[in-house]
């Protein structure tokens, strides 16, 4: 995980700093015009972990696609794979609506299928 520190918030109640290593609350632009994307990292009990919610105009917004592309590539490296759970219901818990979120479990390789199952590389 690399932490994209020049968008780190300092100062206030999300206020952190370089010291506090990969967690911490990171405000910065988005691919989408007129949005900013606050994402709150984390590292803890073996997962690596993204929190991001898209604001538009002070409104909350679920992330695009593109969107959570970009967190990807500001947090982990190209080869990385991070994923997006969909839990068991009996799991589920929404405490911040229009929140995403990106794992990868720290040491761990994740499974893929194979791609052709996806598609045709091109």
């Amino acid at each position: 995980m690399k932490t994209p520190n020049e968008y780190r918030i300092k100062e206030g109640l999300l206020g952190s700093d370089d010291g506090y290593g990969n967690n911490g609350c990171f405000m910065l632009p988005s691919c989408v015009p007129g949005r900013s994307l606050c994402a709150i990292a984390s590292d803890g009990m073996k997962w690596e972990h993204v929190s991001v919610s898209a604001i538009q105009k002070g409104i909350n917004r679920t992330p695009t696609w593109g969107e959570m592309c970009q967190i990807k590539n500001l947090f982990w490296e190209d080869e990385d794979c991070v994923i997006q759970f969909h839990p068991p219901k009996s799991e589920y818990i929404n405490n911040h609506p229009n929140v995403l979120h990106l794992w990868k479990p720290e040491g761990e390789e994740i499974k893929t299928p194979p791609s052709i199952l996806v598609g045709i590389k091109q």
